[in-house]
């Protein structure tokens, strides 16, 4: 069981809209400065989806390295580019989001029913990911949404081999409607199935919407490591909308020092992941 808690942010996604969730930052200044605060109260990553100027997902590119340079620039923060984007983009402005250069990228293990879409993941796309961002000295984040996709991520490595950076980390998201459920018993099923992952890899876990608080304690519990954010839950409490990201962050480091876990800042957390240190790529 890891001594620390790495705590990854997610603020923004590209579900919920502005005109619904005000708090939700979508201009590169208001993402900047929740990725400041969220950092001081301890966060080490940040997961990134980006708007254009009308709030909308987008892929841009120019947008994208701006943002990248921007939160290098601000902050102390591993800087994880979505190359989910959202699930009606093509599979090549997927794979374009890696020329934004980020220190982290995640890579879906496979297609799921996401609520009435459907968010695909071919083999052969997963596998130009993989290759592409060992090539570009990226480190992965292997998203899983269900049970099986950790078989395909076992699969991916036996072929493939090892991530840039030789360390292997997934991110267990649970409670998207078509996924798996966000229960203490499917976090407990996951982890039994990494036992055949490579030695060492280690796990976050998002809980969507009212399963945050039950994955979060079932990962802690478990050694694992927490990813919150408004791309995944914009209720703090029933009937309670989210005041800010920093909101979702200060709880999810409090439940980490209760369970003697303090958050790990971002040289632990690159040490961790096997990313290079800021300015050595």
């Amino acid at each position: 069981m890891s001594a620390g808690t790495l705590i990854t942010v997610a603020p923004t996604g590209a579900e919920s809209s502005k005109a619904d969730v005000p708090a939700l930052p979508v201009t590169l200044d208001e993402l900047v400065a929740t990725a400041k605060e969220c950092e001081a109260l301890g966060a080490a990553v940040i997961h990134v989806h980006i708007r254009d100027d009308q709030a909308r997902p987008t892929l841009d590119q120019g947008r994208l390295r701006e943002t990248v340079a921007a939160l290098r620039a601000a902050t102390g923060l591993i800087v994880q580019l979505s190359s989910g984007g959202a699930v009606t983009d093509p599979e090549a402005d997927r794979l374009a989001v890696l020329d934004a250069g980020p220190d982290m990228a995640s890579c879906t293990m496979g297609t799921v029913n996401f609520g009435d879409g459907v968010f695909a993941n071919r083999w052969e796309f997963i596998v130009d990911l993989h290759t592409r961002m060992r090539e570009r000295r990226i480190v992965p984040e292997y998203e899983i949404f269900d049970l099986g996709h950790l078989t395909s991520l076992q699969r991916l490595l036996d072929r493939y081999g090892l991530p840039f950076g030789g360390h292997v980390h997934v991110d267990l998201v649970m409670g998207v409607p078509g996924g798996m459920p966000g229960t203490a018993q499917a976090l407990v099923a996951c982890r039994q199935a990494m036992r055949d992952l490579p030695e060492g890899t280690t796990f976050s876990a998002t809980g969507i919407g009212r399963s945050t608080i039950p994955v979060l304690l079932a990962s802690l519990a478990t050694g694992g490591h927490l990813r919150v954010g408004m791309e995944d839950t914009i209720t703090y409490a029933k009937g309670q909308p989210v005041d800010s990201n920093m909101q979702l962050v200060a709880r999810a480091v409090g439940f980490a020092q209760l369970a003697q876990r303090p958050p790990m800042g971002a040289d632990a957390a690159r040490s961790l992941l096997g990313i290079p240190a800021t300015g050595a790529r």
